[in-house]
């Protein structure tokens, strides 16, 4: 039988650093969730990345209306922006909202009296390549301990 053993201790010590690294999680998970929250607040300050499809004529004239417009799409008074939340554990990091309405304006669908008005995806909860390679830059530097 063959046996490899090291002995070298600043091997072991660095060997060590990197399992405690990979068990606890929550300072990486906490980065990666702010990644994501700042991703979020980009979609809103550019109106998508891509930019969202505009807002119908009879939109912009109800929010004339109201005076809500000029501004900008999905920030009519703001709230759907302000209420982008982070929150991470050891195994997960996570950016949402809890305003019921958000998923119409994620996804698309009917909204309105007989749900006439076709309201089209303008995904808000979306990370971009560039984002996913910050976050692939903060997984690997925290790997590597810096």
């Amino acid at each position: 039988m063959i046996k490899i053993e090291i002995s070298d201790n600043k091997f072991k010590e660095e060997i060590e650093k990197l399992l405690r690294r990979c068990t606890d999680r929550r300072a990486l998970m906490k980065q990666i969730a702010g990644i994501m929250h700042h991703a979020v607040e980009e979609n809103f300050a550019e109106q998508g990345r891509p930019r969202w499809q505009p807002l119908s004529a009879k939109t912009i004239k109800s929010r004339q209306k109201k005076k809500y417009w000029p501004g900008a799409i999905l920030q009519m008074r703001g709230e759907l922006a302000a209420s982008i939340s982070q929150s991470s554990d050891n195994n997960s990091a996570v950016v949402g909202t809890n305003k019921i309405y958000a998923a119409i304006h994620q996804f698309s669908g009917r909204a309105g009296r007989g749900h006439k008005a076709q309201i089209p995806a303008r995904p808000f909860l979306k990370l971009t390549d560039d984002d996913l390679e910050e976050i692939k830059k903060a997984v690997i530097e925290y790997l590597q301990g810096v």
